[in-house]
């Protein structure tokens, strides 16, 4: 934060409201969860409009995710920054309630509609194939959302142990049915332990 914080944004009506449809639209790609928009959130708000830094970008992704609760909080956080990011306490939370609103309300819509629809229909072959046809795009924007969040580790040589424990939890989630939350204990004690 501090990387922003001593260069003061400022935000008109516009740019809020250019915040608001980005998300609004993101959220209409957000098939597999808001998660899945990553890449294209980093890139618009850090990246082109430059309304939050790296850091920050990587700090609310990594807080959203380690707090228990919906993990659509990361919204929430980015949004905070570029509020926080423009002198005021009343722009973060701003910031915060444009970026949720954005994001929730038309795949909640959406999700809802299409859910009835879909329970009514489900024997039709074009349900059948839209489900089957968005897999592969839901993996291949989690797969970028994982590319970015790696690349914020500049020494690959010096993480190694790191991405020999991202390898073998890969391995063991795709060969086995061990629950995920024994993986995030191992991965907390190896690095209670300062192993990675």
């Amino acid at each position: 934060m501090h990387e922003m914080s001593q260069l003061a944004l400022t935000m008109t009506w516009l740019d809020w409201c250019q915040l608001f449809l980005h998300f609004t639209l993101l959220s209409l790609l957000s098939v597999g969860g808001a998660v899945s928009t990553l890449p294209d959130m980093h890139r618009y708000l850090a990246m082109q409009q430059h309304w939050i830094s790296e850091s920050q970008f990587n700090a609310s992704v990594a807080l959203a995710q380690a707090a228990p609760g919906p993990n659509v909080l990361f919204v929430a956080l980015m949004g905070w920054h570029v509020g926080v990011n423009t002198g005021s306490l009343w722009g973060g939370l701003l910031g915060v309630l444009v970026a949720m609103t954005g994001i929730i309300l038309p795949s909640a819509t959406l999700t809802l509609c299409f859910a009835n629809w879909s329970h009514k229909n489900r024997e039709l072959i074009a349900v059948k194939s839209f489900k089957l046809g968005m897999a592969p795009v839901v993996i291949g924007l989690l797969v970028a959302t994982g590319w970015i969040m790696a690349s914020a580790h500049s020494n690959w040589r010096a993480d190694w142990p790191l991405w020999c424990v991202t390898a073998l939890s890969a391995i063991v989630v795709w060969r086995t049915r061990l629950h995920l939350l024994w993986l995030l204990v191992i991965g907390a004690l190896l690095g209670w332990f300062g192993l990675i």
